[in-house]
């Protein structure tokens, strides 16, 4: 006499033979456990890649303003000239006998 077959085994036949292995189940989870919720997960390392370039490109930014910044002190220190003339710019000095106006746009 042949046994009927149960609820569990009729639900598990309807189920493809791969989703029925076990190995194969575990192995998709752990990767979709890597993938979503582990500290170094695909989403983690986009905002941490996105960081970087947003560093990376202040990094640029603050070497260009350095290199200017340098050119500009080598340009003051080795001629007076400049030095007068940057003195009257940024800090409104002027001679005993002038008068300066402030005209701001």
């Amino acid at each position: 006499m042949a046994r009927k077959p149960t609820k569990l085994e009729l639900l598990l036949e309807d189920i493809p033979a791969p989703m029925r292995n076990k190995f194969i189940v575990v192995t998709v989870l752990f990767v979709a456990w890597m993938f979503l919720f582990d500290n170094n997960s695909i989403i983690s390392q986009y905002r941490l890649q996105a960081t970087l370039q947003e560093l990376e490109a202040k990094k640029a930014y603050y070497k260009a303003e350095i290199s200017q910044a340098e050119k500009d002190n080598k340009e003051l220190f080795t001629d007076d000239k400049t030095r007068e003339k940057f003195a009257r710019e940024h800090y409104y000095m002027k001679k005993s006998d002038e008068e300066v106006f402030v005209i701001e746009k």
